[in-house]
């Protein structure tokens, strides 16, 4: 029960109901001066020094240490001192060592609120604030420079502060915390820790610039995982850009006045722009949103500007056929009469909603056709993982469209050749996207072109920035334990610790 005090001598334990009390006092025998180190075994008089120790049974134990207070034989040294019993007491605690070690071990998880709760459950009485100091006392790991590192940027204030994390890519060790995400300090932290090989990132241009002139001999890898993120995201622009065509199955009514406003400005910038106006001027001219002009003028017809309404799955829809049907048998049937028959089969809804599905004209439609980002979720999923239906369903839609045919085929080379880590394709495919004349995915091409070289790093060696985002979750977790209101050099402490 009380092998943790074994170096010292127990007198008596008593039992005090909610406690143990435990006296004892420390051998006879020498001690080291914690200066100089010299022995010694003249005492100078005693001291009482009363200690916590792990709880038994639920209650707490108080260790009542007689200790010895020694004269230092060195001349010109400290002229007396208390001994220490190393492994039991240490200078200044009020804890046994292994009681402290438990508590280390609860608030290297927990903090300071949930930790001090938690250990009051075990008879262990610390308050929030003692909590953070013994988290604060667990020391760090040595820092060492890993071969090859991972760098990512999260927030400590979303929109406001960001800072920087730094692991070893290939253990997946903290290394080191940055206090911001500044370029300058990246460079400055690879100027002092010399010996990085590799470093994976995301698209970040600062990063970059600041991995070139802090470790120009570093190979930078872009990961894998934000490359076909910003696959995905030009692939929408592409799908929505051919909505119209891929959409003509769907639903009949158009938004007319939409359409002539669409229209209207496609006709106004182009002109402009054939006359040798720029797009910031035509920006100014029109009153629009230099993004906007720079949109229009990307797109080479009105038709791809132009979007088909968007319906949502209603409470009509499994009563279409029926509604139809009827529509067919008597043209001028009530719409209060399509609502009582639908009522009697199960419908739920209102007389309103039946009213808006019929005006919008949805009944023509053979089926809800889905959104663009449905569209390009559908593409950028492997063939066999989609539902049957989905995929008989995305077969008919890029068969109404030649340019979704050519975006899926790239969308589905692209894969393969991150699968199977084909860097030196990269340029071949890069030259059938252009030969597919899809203006969308030229944003993404010039991104591709601007970080070649750690994109087809990122392509072929195996490293790749997913432990860092590991970290970044974790580090999230941390932040809500602490509900946002620790600085720094703790939240810096608790990720440190891992």
């Amino acid at each position: 029960m009380f092998s943790g005090l074994s170096p010292l001598v127990i007198e008596d334990v008593v039992d005090e109901g909610e406690r143990i009390l435990v006296l004892a006092w420390t051998p006879q025998g020498t001690a080291d001066c914690p200066v100089c180190e010299a022995p010694s075994v003249r005492v100078h008089g005693y001291h009482l020094r009363t200690v916590a120790d792990t709880p038994v049974d639920g209650r707490r134990v108080v260790v009542r240490v007689k200790v010895r207070r020694l004269v230092c034989p060195t001349r010109g040294c400290c002229h007396t001192f208390r001994e220490q019993v190393p492994g039991v007491l240490e200078r200044y605690q009020r804890r046994t060592a292994r009681l402290t070690s438990q508590v280390k071990a609860v608030v290297k998880e927990l903090a300071g609120r949930a930790g001090s709760r938690l250990l009051s459950t075990w008879a262990v009485c610390v308050s929030r604030h003692t909590a953070l100091r013994a988290l604060l006392r667990i020391p760090l790991p040595r820092p060492r420079v890993p071969r090859v590192i991972g760098v990512d940027d999260f927030a400590l204030r979303r929109r406001h502060r960001y800072a920087t994390v730094v692991i070893d890519a290939e253990t997946h060790d903290r290394i080191d915390v940055l206090p911001d995400r500044k370029a300058e300090t990246l460079e400055a932290w690879l100027h002092d820790h010399p010996g990085v090989e590799i470093v994976c990132r995301d698209g970040s241009a600062s990063y970059a610039g600041a991995i070139r002139r802090g470790a120009p001999d570093a190979v930078q890898v872009s990961d894998r995982w934000h490359l076909w993120h910003g696959l995905a995201r030009a692939a929408e622009k592409a799908v929505a850009a051919h909505s119209t065509c891929w959409a003509k199955a769907g639903p009949k009514r158009q938004e007319l006045t939409r359409e002539r406003t669409t229209l209207e400005r496609w006709h106004a910038i182009h002109d402009l722009i054939d006359n040798g106006v720029g797009l910031l001027d035509c920006a100014r001219r029109l009153n629009l949103a230099l993004n906007t002009v720079k949109r229009y003028a990307r797109a080479p017809e009105p038709d791809r500007l132009r979007r088909p309404p968007q319906y949502r799955v209603c409470l009509v829809d499994p009563y279409r056929d029926h509604l139809r049907r009827r529509r067919t048998e008597e043209p001028g049937v009530p719409v209060k009469h399509l609502f009582e028959e639908i009522r009697a089969l199960g419908y739920s809804g209102s007389l309103n909603l039946l009213h808006k599905y019929l005006n919008q004209g949805r009944l023509e439609g053979d089926r809800i056709m889905p959104s663009p980002r449905r569209l390009t979720s559908w593409i950028m999923t492997r063939p066999e993982n989609l539902p049957d239906k989905h995929r008989a369903h995305l077969d008919e839609l890029l068969a109404a469209c030649p340019e979704m045919m050519a975006l899926a085929r790239l969308v589905r080379a692209f894969a393969q050749l991150m699968a199977e880590r084909r860097g030196s394709d990269l340029g071949s495919w890069m030259a059938d996207v252009r030969s597919a004349q899809l203006p969308e995915l030229v944003p993404f091409l010039n991104g591709l072109d601007q970080d070649r070289e750690a994109v087809l790093a990122g392509l072929t060696l195996p490293y790749r920035n997913g432990p860092t985002e590991g970290v970044n979750t974790k580090t999230k977790l941390i932040a809500r334990q602490m509900y946002g209101r620790a600085g720094f050099p703790l939240l810096r402490h608790r990720i440190l610790l891992g």
